[in-house]
């Protein structure tokens, strides 16, 4: 069972949607966002939905309008090429990993499993968790941890880590839990291993390299006036959305024209939007959820 989807209304207001346009959900999981969009759309709109879990495509809306895609979002323009489409009306990305994923127990994303370590959102890729415990270098998993966890104490993690691989091959969850629980304060152990983990699958899915590639191909793919939304679940994401709606880049960099005059991709639409009271209640994996939207100007 895919979760129920995080900021549906708030995500599909902020598309504006035009029935007649074309549209595109990039992270269809159990097509909660992408049926919504469908309620809006006219006979002649178009949905285009991408995922490169196999799971998701068991989860297919039966409507003619809708194209499922089994693919990584970052190869978004090379199938509106071949679809012959050169501009979209709106593009929604939710880039949590799905209740359906943590929950089973049978993919190494989740501590409460213990499973061999995997955590590949598309299981036909070769690169794994265990791959990337077992033999990345010492200065390449200080990095990851530390970029992509946030953990303060990385070089002794990581240290742990080295050392134990060379007695025996990390395969568990629970190995590499057991591994790092003295590193993991009693009332902290969750959100300290919450860590691991989602440093170790941003690498296993090189999810903010994904990230940026899609955001980048919004610039070139959305018309004047069309919306680009966004939900991101950690800072380094939302860092990224930020700054590309901001800026147009992820460098912090104004951009000018021949004049001098400030260039902008996009035009921020109202306030970061925030799960209410009641998402909260009915679903606390939508905690950190925060929403942004923009307009291609």
């Amino acid at each position: 069972m895919f979760h129920n989807s995080v900021l549906l209304e708030e995500a599909i207001n902020g598309l504006n949607i035009n029935p007649n346009g074309v549209y595109v959900d990039a992270t269809y999981g159990g097509g909660g966002h992408s049926r919504e969009i469908l309620n809006r759309l006219s006979v002649s709109g178009k949905l285009l939905a991408f995922d490169q879990d196999i799971d998701a495509h068991n989860n297919l809306i039966s409507d003619s309008r809708l194209k499922l895609i089994k693919s990584n979002f970052k190869y978004l323009k090379n199938h509106l090429n071949y679809m012959k489409i050169n501009k979209i009306d709106g593009l929604l990305a939710d880039f949590g990993i799905s209740s359906y994923q943590i929950d089973n127990e049978n993919r190494g994303f989740s501590i409460r499993y213990d499973f061999e370590l995997d955590m590949r959102m598309n299981r036909d890729q070769k690169k794994d968790a265990k791959h990337i415990i077992n033999n990345y270098n010492e200065d390449t998993l200080q990095k990851i941890f530390k970029t992509y966890g946030e953990i303060k104490n990385y070089k002794k993690v990581v240290s742990k880590i080295i050392s134990s691989r060379k007695l025996n091959r990390i395969n568990t969850t629970n190995d590499l839990i057991k591994i790092l629980e003295p590193f993991s304060k009693f009332n902290e152990k969750n959100t300290f291993f919450a860590k691991v983990f989602q440093a170790i699958r941003i690498e296993v899915n090189n999810e903010i390299e994904v990230i940026k590639d899609l955001l980048e191909t919004s610039s070139r793919t959305l018309k004047s006036g069309g919306r680009l939304v966004c939900i991101s679940y950690h800072s380094l994401e939302d860092r990224l959305v930020k700054r590309f709606i901001q800026y147009g880049n992820f460098n912090q960099e104004e951009t000018s024209d021949v004049y001098g005059n400030k260039k902008n991709t996009f035009r921020k639409v109202g306030k970061i939007v925030t799960p209410s009271e009641f998402e909260l209640k009915r679903n606390n994996r939508s905690r950190s959820a925060k929403l942004r939207i923009a307009e291609k100007v």
